[in-house]
């Protein structure tokens, strides 16, 4: 059973949370997709994850590379699984893919201060129940750290 995780940015923005969770996947030794909801995300999070740290990138590419399987990392606007992740991110309210019950883990990850994009994942998180997937939601406290709350 895929364990889907809801995370409920409230005081970093996607471009800080997103990095350290793809650390920690490959930590883990898992290979990871990251799917966008547009082109233009899809482009920004390709050229920060180069230069977010001044110490450190992450390893990755695009679905629309010839390489594309054999990176850690794949960003994508579609569906399937171009580098046999093991975990997937959806950002800006992607849609969960109709092969989740393929991956270990999802992770959702949502702004908090945007009205559709809470709508969306509750949305989302009442698909994922119904599917029968294990679900948590995870909420920023004061100081930024990620706390489990359901």
């Amino acid at each position: 059973m895929t364990e889907i995780l809801f995370y409920h940015m409230q005081r970093q923005p996607l471009e800080k949370v997103l990095p350290n969770l793809v650390e920690r996947s490959l930590e883990r030794r898992w290979r990871a997709a990251i799917q966008a909801a547009s082109e233009e995300r899809l482009q920004a999070l390709d050229d920060h994850l180069w230069t977010y740290s001044d110490d450190s990138f992450l390893p990755h590419g695009t679905d629309r590379d010839p390489d594309a399987a054999s990176q850690p990392v794949v960003l994508t606007l579609r569906e399937g699984n171009p580098n046999a992740a093991s975990i997937r991110f959806l950002v800006e309210g992607a849609e969960l893919p109709p092969d989740a019950g393929d991956y270990e883990r999802i992770c959702i990850l949502f702004d908090g201060s945007d009205q559709d994009a809470l709508l969306r994942a509750r949305e989302q998180w009442r698909e994922a129940k119904d599917s029968g997937h294990a679900v948590a939601y995870w909420q920023q406290d004061e100081s930024g750290r990620w706390q489990k709350k359901a």
